[in-house]
């Protein structure tokens, strides 16, 4: 199993930035794919962004594209996510989550999940609020 801790949330003021960071332990050579993802009061948990922890190659939601950034320390089982200009809407609390299933589908190049399903430990997320 693979255990996650989330930390760098906070309050900021919109146009603002802010890096969470996800420590992984345990089994974190399992670890496949690392995502990020987002829930609001009231709304349903949104993929943020992802890494294959092999290759590195990203994906974002089209909502964050051109303003977040999701990196691995691959040495210390660590992926960030670097927020810039922040806007209220991006107010929630984030998670990581890591994938160790060993899906044969990662031998696609390009394979990449970004839907919450694909992701097995889960850290318990920070609280990002940026104020207008």
């Amino acid at each position: 199993q693979v255990q996650l801790v989330e930390s760098g949330g906070g309050l900021v003021q919109a146009g603002g930035s802010l890096r969470l960071s996800c420590a992984g332990s345990g089994r974190t050579a399992s670890i496949v794919a690392v995502g990020w993802f987002r829930q609001a009061p009231g709304k349903e948990r949104e993929s943020v962004a992802a890494i294959r922890w092999d290759s590195g190659r990203t994906g974002y939601a089209d909502s964050v594209k051109g303003r977040f950034t999701i990196s691995r320390d691959n040495v210390n089982s660590t992926a960030y996510l670097q927020m810039n200009s922040l806007k209220p809407e991006d107010t929630a609390v984030y998670q990581c989550a890591a994938d160790h299933s060993a899906s044969p589908l990662y031998g696609r190049h390009y394979y990449l999940p970004m839907h919450s399903d694909a992701y097995g430990s889960w850290g318990q997320g920070t609280q990002v609020t940026v104020s207008s």
